[in-house]
């Protein structure tokens, strides 16, 4: 038999911390690891994008340089108002 438990934010933070501190850095631990690979996997998805429209654009995201790419970013962010160089 499986039961579910519907707990909300508040609820389950109060009961985090309940818990011994061994306990809490476990919970820490889990969640800490599942947001570096949640991260990770948005990274490969935002370069996947850079790269395609920097194609678009005639530009290749892997030969440019650091401030290449600093620069390219930076019109992209700004594209919609006009910058004073």
């Amino acid at each position: 038999m499986n039961l579910t438990i519907e707990l909300t934010t508040k609820q389950m933070i109060e009961l985090i911390q309940q818990m011994p501190p061994e306990e809490k850095l476990e919970v820490f631990r889990v969640l800490a690891k599942e947001t570096q690979a949640n991260r990770s996997e948005r990274m490969k998805y935002a370069e996947s994008k850079v790269r395609t429209v920097c194609a678009a654009r005639g530009l290749d995201w892997d030969t440019m340089g650091e401030e290449e790419r600093l620069d390219f970013i930076n019109d992209i962010v700004h594209e919609d108002r006009e910058c004073n160089q």
